[in-house]
């Protein structure tokens, strides 16, 4: 290798390294927008009965993010329907009890 072609590869290293920095170091840049992040759920699911259904709804609690789903299985299409969901959060303001 001969001293222009070595010089060469030493100033394309050094700029690749320097926009590595770059992009590294940059707080702006970045590849996603920041998701909020949800706490990891603490779950308790119970069935019960459904008005309107002759199938068995399952009732899905999450106490940590304070959530309800409620679905029952719909056998001829063998799959899990939703039935509805709750913020238990928003039910206990609106019902004037005091949150966490």
């Amino acid at each position: 290798m001969n001293k222009r072609s070595m010089r060469g590869l030493l100033l394309l290293n050094g700029a690749l390294v320097g926009c590595l920095a770059l992009v590294t170091l940059s707080s702006s840049v970045t590849a996603q927008p920041q998701a909020p992040t949800r706490a990891p759920g603490d779950y308790t699911m119970v069935a019960g009965e459904v008005q309107g259904q002759t199938a068995a709804g399952i009732y899905i609690v999450d106490a940590t993010n304070r959530e309800l789903v409620a679905v029952f299985w719909d056998q001829s299409r063998r799959k899990l329907q939703a039935i509805g969901y709750r913020d238990l959060a928003d039910d206990a303001q609106q019902s004037g009890r005091p949150g966490r």
